[in-house]
């Protein structure tokens, strides 16, 4: 698997998209890779992480995707997509029970919450409740549990 073949293919895909604070959007997947490679996760759990948003935010195809890593990469790449009218407590049930998307569902909450800080009140108040419910538990005894419980603080406050 070549990480930086990937990135490549994960910034054009991305293209001019940005994020709600203006940075371009291939960065976010940038950063939850680097996570993912900080806390020692195999190169297959930072291909996921980089290809985490293809399926839901681009016209990345599931071939491509394939064609690029491998079929467990694809799987949680899956996995952590939500399709329209998704149930959350199907979505993160599923994700619970793939150690690579569970991983990478993690690391994409951190940098989501460390990033929250720069958006609005009512968002972070969404952000806020949605980790409350569903994200503390799935972090709970994973190496992701203090970094997101200190980053939900920064926003809870």
């Amino acid at each position: 698997m070549n990480i930086e073949a990937i990135k490549a293919y994960v910034k054009d895909k991305h293209g001019v998209q940005k994020r709600k604070q203006g940075t371009p959007y291939y960065l976010h997947p940038f950063e939850v890779q680097k996570i993912l490679q900080m806390k020692g996760y195999s190169e297959e759990y930072q291909a996921a992480g980089l290809c985490h948003d293809l399926l839901e935010d681009t016209e990345a195809t599931e071939q491509e995707i394939l064609d690029l890593t491998n079929e467990a990469v694809l799987e949680a790449v899956k996995l952590v997509t939500k399709e329209e009218g998704y149930q959350m407590k199907e979505y993160i049930d599923r994700i619970s029970k793939n150690p690579i998307a569970k991983a990478v569902k993690l690391a994409d909450r951190l940098h989501n919450l460390q990033e929250a800080t720069m958006a609005s009140k009512e968002f972070q108040n969404k952000y806020q409740k949605e980790t409350e419910e569903w994200y503390l538990n799935l972090a709970k005894d994973t190496m992701f549990e203090q970094e997101i419980q200190e980053a939900y603080q920064k926003i809870a406050k």
